[in-house]
């Protein structure tokens, strides 16, 4: 079980290595360009050669990309869709580049038309990525809090893509806020075992590869998307080492996309409170 962090690439890619050695990273997660826009600026060779000689010199790994906040497999604009397309394929050729594990991403929202509706479009844009794609990198689904009638709230929707879409390059990230805003109550062991039992029988537990380790702001079942510190929100430290010392996380990477102590994001002190569980539970990284 490694921990990291979604940490900062900016003045350069090769640049997260530093930021998430100094916290205290095993692995990290980054963005490969701005999660607000549609443009995408290659990056340079030389960033590229640079990032994977400080990660081996890190022993950094897993890497996950996460991608851009605007991509919506569900969007009833054919244009806004393809935008999405284009978007996932150039971070699966940048994760591939830098021989990342694979890169996360939002499905979206059916804008009101229903999951039935957009699950054809949903499925053809995936195909139509990983065709375009390099081998290598995950194409990496995240289950979603529910809100704004997002697609993947439900274990069951996210399994019906994966398994229209029928390859093994499709995989899953549970992130623990979400799920618990979803209404799975993960902080307790048989609300956790419940749960990884819909999400075995609904996606099957060799798909999950990556967790987002995030505390909730918000109570059980919100359906709101709001990430706390780990340790202060409706999850707590309790809850974490319940999901910790599940066997369905033991080879998942964690990396947390918290609001940080001083508000400047995922800190040391954060990881700190992962590593003192993990070492009291007496897992191995």
């Amino acid at each position: 079980m490694k921990l990291g962090a979604h940490v900062s690439t900016a003045g350069g890619i090769q640049k997260s290595v530093d930021r998430g050695t100094d916290i205290g990273c095993e692995a990290i997660q980054i963005f490969g360009s701005s999660p607000q826009s549609w443009f995408f600026k290659p990056v340079a060779e030389e960033n590229i050669q640079a990032f994977k000689e400080k990660r081996k010199e890190a022993g950094i790994g897993p890497v996950f990309f996460h991608c851009i906040y605007l991509i919506n497999l569900g969007n009833p604009n054919p244009a806004n869709v393809q935008k999405g397309v284009k978007s996932l394929t150039n971070y699966m050729n940048l994760a591939a580049a830098v021989e990342a594990d694979g890169i996360i991403f939002h499905p979206g929202s059916h804008k009101g038309a229903g999951y039935d509706a957009i699950l054809k479009q949903t499925v053809d844009s995936i195909i139509e990525v990983l065709e375009s794609s390099p081998e290598g990198p995950w194409l990496t689904l995240e289950n979603t809090a529910g809100m704004g009638q997002h697609i993947g709230a439900r274990f069951e929707e996210l399994g019906r893509i994966i398994h229209t879409v029928g390859s093994p390059r499709l995989k899953v990230c549970l992130d623990t806020e979400h799920s618990f805003a979803a209404g799975y109550d993960v902080r307790t062991k048989d609300g956790l075992e419940a749960a990884m039992e819909e999400f075995d029988r609904e996606i099957g537990l060799d798909r999950l590869v990556a967790v987002h380790a995030n505390d909730s702001k918000q109570p059980l079942g919100s359906g709101i998307d709001r990430h706390e510190n780990i340790g202060q929100g409706h999850i707590g430290i309790e809850g974490f080492e319940t999901i910790m010392a599940h066997p369905a996380f033991r080879d998942a990477p964690f990396f947390l996309e918290v609001p940080g102590m001083e508000g400047k994001g995922p800190d040391r002190a954060n990881l700190d409170i992962l590593k003192d569980i993990r070492e009291r539970l007496g897992i191995g990284a």
